[in-house]
């Protein structure tokens, strides 16, 4: 593990190479799962005033699952979630070309609103645990990512750097710039040789 101020992150992040490639899976993260995108509370709030904006892009069942359950529910693990319809894909889903997309992000890309999509969405497959003393700070591995780690070998690109931007907008310049040092230095590896030879 690293250690960065009070996040302890997972070696696989650096080590591990991960590029999307939604062609291949379909989005199937938006749609699999055992339950919503884990949310902030400020998110669910945030969530609730874009809804009337956002609901133009859609499904009509995922309109109604909203409509009718609210943005989100408590999970089986105590934590808000993204609403799902009828226990399956994100009531904030929508389908283009059979690929499930993000009715979010897309009102976010028209410039109808300024957030961008749950920053746990925007960070997977790297997940965050929140514990009493520190944030653990994990790579989240699913088969319906194989394609995404295929690609991310061709294109041997580690995981923290594909998904830079949501690491920043979560932990910020100083942090992102911390665990880019530590990994091109290979810093995580001397500390971990120094602590077998203890």
């Amino acid at each position: 593990m690293i250690k960065i101020n009070n996040s302890l992150i997972s070696i696989e992040l650096i080590e591990e190479n991960f590029t999307c490639n939604i062609e291949k899976c379909k989005g199937a993260c938006c749609v699999q799962g055992d339950s919503g995108a884990p949310l902030l509370e400020e998110e669910v709030k945030i969530l609730k005033d874009i809804f009337p904006v956002v609901k133009e892009y859609l499904q009509p069942a995922g309109i109604e699952a909203i409509e009718k359950q609210g943005v989100s529910y408590i999970d089986e693990e105590n934590e808000h979630v993204t609403q799902l319809i009828n226990g399956k894909e994100c009531a904030f889903t929508f389908f283009y070309n059979g690929i499930a997309q993000c009715g979010i992000e897309k009102a976010f890309t028209d410039k109808k609103i300024n957030f961008q999509k749950p920053v746990s969405c925007h960070l997977y497959p790297v997940r965050i645990r929140k514990y009493a003393e520190y944030d653990a700070v994990n790579y989240d591995r699913w088969d319906i990512c194989k394609p995404a780690i295929s690609l991310g070998n061709q294109k041997n690109t580690p995981l923290f750097k594909y998904v830079k931007n949501a690491l920043l907008r979560k932990f910020g310049e100083n942090w992102c710039q911390e665990l880019k040092k530590i990994a091109e230095n290979n810093q995580y590896k001397k500390a971990e040789k120094s602590k077998r030879e203890k």
